[in-house]
């Protein structure tokens, strides 16, 4: 039985242009059920460059973050896999095929796409600061989560809407961070994941500051796996978890 795709661009300042091509090239290359492009801020000028786009806008009048943007896409899309693929057309549309493909077929309940894989191909155009930042995350990401990746951040992901159901009112990081809670939340509640070598080139323009977010980043991989013990009914992260304010999940903020 073939199964539905939606594809959820968040975009903050896209460039209007890059992103109309790209939106039309997934459109062709996925044929997906469904595309939903996430505005956050956006002006008029933007609004009415891409309506008439063959895909439905979610806007909001102020900055989300990413994980909000991602989230709030999957929440109003009703197909069988849900997808996300970053406004600035980092990773090819072969390549964001290649990532839906093993949800699509059920082989996998979540893909992650991967710059880092070996048999990756990717043009960057990164600082060697930031290529350092991006392996020294990646090394401890691998010692701090269950789900041992080349990758944690990149922007292409996949996942079953069972697989949703099941983490959606985990997942907390509005910003770029939720990238690892998806993938820490999905390893806690045993979904099979896959990670696909994508071809990649990095683009100008980013609105990322390396130093700052790293921090950020780092931060995150420890609640994360804090999170991860909660539901695994860790006794000692529960204890630490009651004596802190309950924090709302990104499904009940929207």
């Amino acid at each position: 039985m073939s199964r539905s795709l939606g594809v959820v661009v968040p975009a903050y300042r896209p460039d209007v242009e890059r992103l109309s091509a790209y939106v039309e090239a997934i459109d062709r290359r996925l044929d997906p059920a469904a595309i939903r492009i996430e505005l956050d801020a956006p002006d008029e000028q933007v609004l009415d460059r891409l309506r008439d786009l063959p895909a439905s806008l979610g806007v909001v009048p102020y900055r989300r973050g990413k994980g909000a943007a991602v989230t709030a896409g999957f929440e109003a899309l009703s197909t069988d896999v849900l997808a996300f693929l970053d406004a600035d057309g980092s990773t090819t549309t072969d390549s964001a095929a290649a990532v839906v493909e093993p949800v699509l077929s059920g082989e996998a309940d979540l893909s992650v796409g991967s710059r880092r894989h070996p048999d990756a191909t990717v043009s960057d155009h990164q600082t060697t600061a930031r290529r350092w930042l991006g392996e020294g995350f990646v090394w401890l990401a691998r010692r701090l989560l269950d789900a041992k990746l080349h990758d944690y951040q990149c922007g292409a992901k996949a996942i079953t809407r069972t697989g949703w159901e099941r983490i959606r009112e985990h997942l907390y990081e509005a910003g770029f961070a939720w990238d690892i809670e998806l993938v820490a939340m999905a390893a806690a509640f045993d979904l099979r994941i896959a990670e696909v070598p994508i071809t990649w080139e990095d683009q100008p323009g980013s609105t990322v500051e390396p130093i700052r977010t790293s921090i950020r980043m780092a931060k995150a991989l420890f609640t994360a796996r804090h999170r991860v013990k909660q539901v695994r009914n860790s006794r000692l992260h529960t204890a630490i978890a009651d004596r802190r304010e309950d924090e709302e999940a990104l499904i009940d903020k929207r």
